[in-house]
């Protein structure tokens, strides 16, 4: 399972590193020190909160950008649903909510779960997504 820094998680939520530090200290994410000593947020834990504060608009008035860059949204995996040949893959990019249509072996061979970072890149009405 991947984990992410205070300063990655915050990039994926699309606010700074500040307010990221203060939900996590007002208990709003879980975090734990790794083994260098460091706060990290679990990936499911992260993919979780980032729908939570796209959904509510963030906390305490603090206004969540609504920022793309060329089309490409880098976010976090929140669902992966397989099915025999076809699967389905959920990103929350900051406020963004995109959701991709593709193979199950693209889900497989990018290694794609609920709280691996990814980046969806939108060309009319097709969703790809990279692995970042």
């Amino acid at each position: 399972m991947p984990y992410y820094t205070i300063g990655q998680a915050a990039r994926l939520l699309g606010v700074s590193a500040d307010t990221a530090r203060r939900w996590a200290d007002a208990g709003r994410v879980a975090t734990h020190r790794d083994d260098g000593g460091r706060r990290v947020i679990e990936g499911r834990d992260l993919a979780a909160f980032c729908v939570e504060v796209a959904r509510t608009g963030g906390a305490g008035g603090e206004e969540v950008p609504y920022t793309s860059a060329r089309n490409a949204f880098p976010g976090i995996v929140t669902a992966v649903e397989l099915g025999d040949v076809a699967a389905q893959v959920e990103i929350q990019a900051g406020p963004h909510r995109l959701v991709s249509l593709l193979t199950r072996e693209a889900v497989e061979e990018l290694g794609l779960a609920v709280g691996v970072e990814a980046t969806a890149r939108v060309k009319a009405t097709s969703v790809h997504i990279d692995r970042t």
